[in-house]
């Protein structure tokens, strides 16, 4: 678990004021040093992520930020920091000091209600103030001893407010194939498939095809006709790169459904149906209409590159008008996003599932359509729909948008 990857980790993240605890209570609950403790104030500059195993939950990451009433010469650097952090968290653990409540504390409870992430308090220092309320977590990260008694309480609390996805996940395949079933995966080998390994969708969909009592027989783009004609039994499913879509529909005979590993991930990480409507907006761009390209990592573009060349190309082909496209890669996003008239995010195997689902409300809220990458290409090579038929719900807010 501990090579778990953070985007498939519960995002837990420690807010307060300066010198309230924050880093001394994750040191306790990490029982080693993750993060420096100091009586100077705004100690915590950047974000501080440690990834552990904390059962019966499972993987989790813990986000240790900066003060939210942080007045140094950097506090409001810092500061801003801490709030993207709003984006990423699960959960929020809000530290207090005793049981002193005040703007700052309400202004996080009033962020966190708004985006609907629940808070568990935490009211630090309990050896200097008595706390006698049953409904909070008190203690008192400067004591290691208290490490066992401190992480029951709030494994119980995190078991009390986790979100869904966390106990019951949402399928990323399995759904799509029956015990002792088989899906065909198609895997292209190019410049931008790395050396000596498949890339985090792939592996997890063949993990999950494994956790559904299913097989996987996985080949590239030039043998999946071959390969079908020489199987004494139809797969279940078939699914490929996005890249290779066309090539795949046209082999797949109709009666075997067929989609693609980022519609996969698009339902696993966000809303379908909310893409598919996103990808139907496509049709209505017009000359000069602005489209943003949200990466979520940063990495070392290739010649032709996915999200920077070719699905901007695509996009321009299919609609037959030039657009004016910006690229934001890793966790930058634009607040001037009403400017645009539609967004394609990746397919997220890099984020949480709140983080995309963050982006689709931010993108709501400015009324501006959003998709990603697996339906964007789809959409411009003309096979969405045949892509979006095992999922009849996406299928139809599609048609209907």
């Amino acid at each position: 678990m501990q090579t778990t990857p953070k985007s498939l980790r519960l995002h837990i993240a420690l807010f307060g004021r300066t010198n309230v605890g924050k880093s001394s209570f994750l040191n306790l609950v990490a029982g080693q040093d993750v993060s420096i403790v100091s009586e100077q104030a705004g100690t915590t500059t950047d974000v501080v992520e440690k990834p552990m195993e904390l059962l019966p939950i499972g993987p989790v990451v813990f986000l240790d930020t900066a003060g939210i009433d942080d007045t140094t010469a950097l506090g409001e650097k810092r500061i801003d920091r801490t709030e993207r952090v709003f984006d990423r968290a699960d959960v929020i653990l809000l530290l207090h000091e005793g049981s002193e409540s005040t703007e700052f504390e309400q202004r996080v409870e009033a962020k966190a209600a708004e985006k609907k992430i629940p808070v568990v308090k935490v009211f630090n220092k309990s050896d200097l103030y008595d706390v006698s309320d049953p409904s909070v977590l008190s203690v008192n990260s400067a004591d290691m001893g208290s490490r066992d008694k401190v992480l029951a309480a709030l494994k119980a609390e995190l078991l009390r407010v986790c979100p869904d996805e966390f106990i019951a996940p949402p399928p990323l395949m399995g759904d799509l194939v029956k015990p002792g079933g088989l899906a065909m995966l198609i895997v292209p080998i190019d410049l931008q498939a790395p050396k000596g390994r498949l890339i985090l969708p792939q592996v997890q969909t063949i993990r999950d095809a494994l956790d559904n009592d299913a097989a996987s027989l996985i080949c590239k783009e030039r043998e999946y006709a071959h390969m079908l004609s020489i199987l004494n039994q139809k797969p279940d499913v078939a699914i490929c790169d996005s890249q290779m879509v066309l090539k795949m529909v046209a082999d797949t005979p109709p009666e075997i459904p067929c989609t693609t590993f980022s519609i996969l991930f698009a339902r696993l990480k966000g809303d379908l149906r909310k893409f598919a409507m996103g990808a139907a907006a496509i049709d209505k761009l017009e000359p000069g209409d602005k489209v943003l390209i949200a990466e979520s990592c940063s990495h070392h573009a290739l010649e032709d590159d996915i999200g920077r060349v070719k699905i901007p190309r695509w996009l321009r082909q299919y609609v037959g008008v030039d657009l004016e496209i910006d690229v934001y890669a890793g966790r930058d996003f634009p607040d001037n996003l009403s400017e645009y008239k539609l967004a394609v995010q990746c397919g997220g195997c890099m984020q949480n599932r709140r983080e995309v689902l963050s982006r689709i409300e931010k993108c709501e809220s400015a009324g501006v359509p959003i998709t990603n990458y697996g339906l964007c290409i789809s959409q411009t090579q003309g096979v969405l729909k045949r892509v979006l038929s095992p999922f009849p719900a996406a299928l139809d807010a599609y048609e209907n948008a």
